[in-house]
């Protein structure tokens, strides 16, 4: 269930309401992991903007969402909040961002799609 700490400036969701946002369209997601973690597995749809380069990457990420919601997935949700509140500093404030909570290890759990 989505939850939101007034400390930070995304919501928490889980990878089941990831999924469904991007199947109802609502939401882009940026995998934040390094290219050789990437490459291992991610799931289906991501783009991947490494966590050190959020900071200069917040045109292309604003570009990429259209005005959607853009979600940040990782390993398991501690790079993917970090990401996130880079990209608010950086001045993404305009979208909802939200931190893909149990990342791509919980992703691949679920059994969720994977690859490109």
């Amino acid at each position: 269930m989505a939850t939101r700490d007034p400390r930070e400036p995304f919501t928490r969701i889980t990878v089941t309401e990831a999924k469904e946002k991007l199947e109802k369209g609502e939401a882009v997601m940026v995998d934040v992991r390094n290219p050789d973690e990437y490459v291992e597995v991610h799931a289906t749809g991501v783009r991947l903007i490494p966590v050190n380069t959020v900071i200069n990457e917040v045109k292309q990420i604003r570009e990429l969402a259209g005005g959607k919601e853009v979600l940040f997935i990782c390993r398991s949700g501690q790079r993917s909040a970090l990401a996130a509140e880079y990209a608010t500093a950086a001045g993404l404030t305009d979208l909802p961002l939200y931190n893909v909570e149990g990342g791509t290890v919980e992703w691949v759990k679920q059994g969720y799609p994977t690859g490109d």
